[in-house]
């Protein structure tokens, strides 16, 4: 499929959403279905595949598409207090993989409150964020040279559930910014856009740039994290 092909978010796409928040019921849902299937799902699904296409010819080591990126609408509700039947956005990850479970990704998330991209290593296992956070101490130059892309582009660290008293283990450390770090549950950047960056290529083109931005950020957490995982595997067998 031509990258082409993708030319933007339907004019109903964000007052459907809107919408099924108010209504959150089935009927009303299926009654609306093709508002969401053209104007939501079948763009996003456009744009996963364009983008696909535009890191395969700049070889950037990420990949995506729509039926391993992109996340439903109806919402898991067996463990949640919140019982209303759908999400009231649409969203997909892009990873080494393309699948949602690889670590190293970047996000993008369309609703009516808000709407921003995203880049970075959410959840990962303990011994995976042990090693992150010695890493940035042992290489804090590195790490902030790794950074620097995204922070001219206007990403900021995710400080929402960051912890409130140092890690266990980093009780040494003093300096109040390398602090911020280790105290962060994720360690992600994220950035709003407006929402006329849904229309035309303008979401297209800012994936890929946050795909080039954000390489050396990436590669130095796969260097931290990949030989972790593999010794988890090897010890596991």
């Amino acid at each position: 499929m031509s990258e082409t092909a993708y030319s933007g978010f339907g004019d109903k796409a964000l007052p459907f959403l809107k919408a099924l928040g108010f209504h959150q019921n089935r009927e009303w849902f299926h009654d609306n279905k093709s508002i969401f299937e053209e104007h939501l799902n079948e763009p996003r699904g456009r744009l996963v595949d364009a983008l696909a296409e535009r890191l395969a010819a700049k070889k950037i080591p990420l990949t995506c598409n729509r039926k391993t990126s992109t996340f439903r609408i109806n919402r898991d509700v067996r463990f949640a207090k919140a019982k209303h039947p759908y999400n009231t956005h649409v969203s997909a990850v892009i990873t080494r993989s393309g699948t949602k479970k690889d670590q190293g990704l970047l996000y993008f998330h369309v609703s009516p409150d808000e709407c921003y991209l995203s880049v970075g290593f959410y959840a990962m296992e303990s011994d995976e964020l042990r090693a992150f956070r010695e890493a940035i101490i042992a290489r804090k130059a590195q790490f902030d040279a790794a950074l620097k892309p995204l922070l001219d582009l206007g990403f900021a660290f995710d400080h929402d559930n960051s912890l409130k008293r140092t890690p266990r283990g980093f009780e040494a450390v003093t300096d109040p910014d390398l602090l911020d770090l280790l105290r962060l549950r994720h360690l992600t950047l994220s950035r709003r856009f407006a929402e006329q960056r849904l229309h035309g290529t303008a979401l297209l083109d800012d994936l890929t740039e946050l795909a080039e931005a954000a390489q050396p950020f990436l590669s130095f957490g796969w260097r931290v994290i990949d030989p972790v995982r593999a010794a988890r595997e090897e010890a596991n067998q």
